[in-house]
């Protein structure tokens, strides 16, 4: 059984409309990202609770906490950020949330990634040596531009740290706007650390984002060979569709439906049961 998920605040940044949309679409679980215009990691602690109270009324659970962490080039202050990545582990206990999402540092514009490899890896080490002792997994994004943006160095990352609290989360478009055919060149490599499932697709010709199926991710394929391996975790939506930028990104209520759909239509289409 497949868990629809989602982050909401691609919906609106009210958190009780981002709520009502989930509800309406029968998703049950959110990718918890933001709320009212603020970061999930910068919200106060009666903030945060506020948040736990809604989603509790409301019958939805937190798939993953949607941390930027990782979102900072590779030679920024790394200290500061272990205090931000200490503030996810809190949320993430506070929200039941079995999985952070997080990334592996932006590499300066022209420069070989390989160089940066050994400060990378010190640092992903250091996260997931956070995360000892907390009943969570960490979720690596395959973002464009940061280190592990390729499913070699995605690869690399998760087998060099070789932390069981280190995963991977599968992002096709992600890929595609790095020149990478996800499922033809990258799924036998990464599918024995796939854990998690961000779900949006894009073009090869210029990297727009469109809806699932509608691109060059090959997400029909990827769901069929998911299926054929046993996958049973989480398939988050996140669209895209309207704005995006180095945060996340921003679709609307009518485009949040509209990616929902075209994905459920291609669970339906292979015969993926899912909730």
């Amino acid at each position: 059984m497949w868990t629809l998920s989602g982050f909401a605040d691609e919906i609106s940044p009210d958190l009780d409309e981002q709520c009502r949309v989930l509800t309406d679409l029968g998703i049950r679980h959110i990718e918890f990202r933001s709320a009212w215009d603020t970061n999930v990691l910068d919200l106060d602690d009666d903030q945060l609770e506020r948040v736990r109270a809604t989603l509790e009324r409301a019958g939805i659970g937190t798939s993953s906490v949607g941390s930027p962490i990782g979102k900072i080039g590779v030679s920024d202050d790394f200290d500061a950020h272990l205090v931000r990545m200490r503030r996810a582990l809190h949320v993430a206990r506070v929200l039941q949330a079995p999985y952070i999402r997080l990334f592996s540092f932006f590499i300066p514009k022209g420069e070989d990634p390989a160089a940066h490899r050994d400060e990378v890896l010190r640092r992903m080490s250091a996260l997931a040596d956070e995360a000892r002792g907390h009943d969570v997994v960490l979720l690596h994004e395959n973002e464009k531009e940061i280190y592990g943006d390729t499913p070699q160095r995605c690869l690399d990352l998760v087998e060099s740290v070789g932390s069981p609290q280190l995963k991977l989360a599968w992002d096709p478009a992600n890929f595609v706007q790095v020149g990478v055919i996800p499922f033809s060149e990258g799924y036998a490599a990464l599918r024995p650390h796939l854990e998690y499932l961000q779900v949006k697709d894009a073009l090869l010709a210029d990297g727009t984002v469109v809806p699932a199926g509608e691109g060059d991710g090959e997400v029909e394929q990827t769901v069929r060979a998911l299926v054929a391996d046993g996958y049973d975790g989480f398939c988050s939506m996140e669209p895209h569709l309207a704005t995006a930028d180095a945060l996340g990104g921003f679709s609307g209520e009518d485009h949040f439906r509209r990616a929902t759909r075209a994905f459920t239509q291609i669970l339906d289409h292979v015969g993926v049961a899912y909730r």
